[in-house]
């Protein structure tokens, strides 16, 4: 089977994602960094080319088959209507809202250009009658609720929908409870590439997935399983595994729990420092530091430290609401992480920039901000 790149803007990918959808054209290659056609698997709809934000590129094979299970799967738990599509169409969660409206036999409505709050409010009365949703990464909530205080237009936006699936990272309990308060319908969603998109939805998996947490890490089966990585046998063989009953499984990289049938993510198993000889996630940093009023966007990263080997750094962008000076949030932070995590764990600054540097699909480029604030020192005070 042919595998064509196509660029994510809505406007290409919709008419040939229907065309691989009902078998008649070629598999779509979004966000390829080679542009030339390959072949692909039979039944292969789309190649996603993503480097997350560790810059490695990977590009993930997804089947007609996993994706619309994945479709049904989100239809089950939260009911089919119209969407609008705030994110990428190239990436994962904006493909995945082209193939929900067209499942539901609507074509989804595209907000054009910059997101903004004032273009999502237009964008939402462009929707049809019927049950309406909306995929959004936490930045663009956040957004969405700073507006919502002044602009009654996106006030009522943000109530127009039966649910606002929120993904792509951690949303901050600050956040969510904001949302709610809005009366918004947020439902948290957790996923990947790999696994079609959000396949756990406020910590219950979707139906035909199943959890299981392996030596800490988290694992996840079930038909929404992409085939693997285009290219590259060794790395699909590492990531996707086969136990003893035959069950295939994907190794997400991911610590986490599951309490009672709820998943809860610690963070990225490999999205640790060691700083004086203790091993701290910045993942778990991070979720405390957005807890702190102001720093609910803040972004926490790593950065070689002379006395204690390695240190977390806080980056914020200065919109943030900042009430006190720097050095005293600074302060508020590091002692909700020292009371959670212990006082190694505490942040040894806290960096303002102009604005956060963000990958395509909305998420923060840990990479790029890691890069930015390495040259600075970073003195950690005890």
């Amino acid at each position: 089977m042919r595998l064509e790149p196509v660029e994510g803007d809505a406007d290409e990918v919709l008419p040939r994602l229907r065309a691989a959808l009902d078998g008649d054209g070629p598999a779509l290659g979004l966000g390829m960094v080679d542009a030339a056609a390959a072949e692909v698997p039979d039944g292969t709809v789309a190649v996603i080319t993503t480097s997350g934000s560790t810059g490695i590129p990977k590009s993930v094979v997804l089947s007609r088959d996993a994706l619309l299970a994945s479709t049904d799967a989100t239809a089950a738990r939260i009911g089919e209507g119209a969407w609008l599509l705030t994110l990428p169409a190239g990436y994962v969660a904006g493909l995945q809202v082209c193939i929900r409206s067209l499942r539901a036999g609507h074509d989804p409505v595209v907000l054009e250009g910059r997101f903004t709050p004032v273009g999502f409010a237009e964008a939402t009365l462009a929707l049809p009658p019927v049950a309406r949703y909306t995929s959004l990464v936490p930045v663009q909530l956040s957004r969405l609720l700073d507006a919502a205080e002044t602009d009654a237009a996106v006030a009522t936006a943000l109530r127009a929908y039966d649910a606002i699936l929120v993904g792509g990272q951690a949303l901050p309990a600050a956040v969510l409870e904001r949302a709610r308060d809005a009366g918004a319908r947020i439902v948290r969603t957790y996923g990947s590439t790999e696994t079609c998109g959000g396949c756990v939805y406020d910590g219950a998996p979707l139906d035909g997935v199943e959890l299981a947490i392996v030596d800490g890490e988290l694992r996840i089966s079930g038909a929404t399983l992409a085939d693997g990585y285009l290219g590259d046998p060794e790395l699909t063989d590492r990531v996707f595994v086969t136990d003893a009953t035959e069950t295939r499984w994907y190794r997400t990289g991911d610590a986490g729990i599951i309490d009672g049938g709820i998943l809860r993510i610690h963070g990225r198993i490999d999205n640790v420092i060691v700083s004086g000889g203790v091993n701290i996630s910045l993942d778990r940093v991070e979720r405390v530091v957005r807890d702190v009023p102001g720093l609910s966007g803040a972004v926490v990263v790593g950065v070689p430290d002379a006395q204690w080997g390695e240190a977390s750094v806080i980056v914020v962008a200065r919109g943030e609401a900042f009430r006190r000076s720097e050095s005293m949030k600074l302060d508020e932070a590091r002692r909700a992480v020292g009371a959670t995590l212990g006082s190694p764990a505490r942040p040894a600054r806290l960096v303002l920039v102009d604005e956060l540097v963000l990958l395509p699909s909305g998420k923060p480029d840990r990479e790029a901000i890691r890069r930015a604030v390495t040259p600075r020192r970073a003195a950690r005070t005890d």
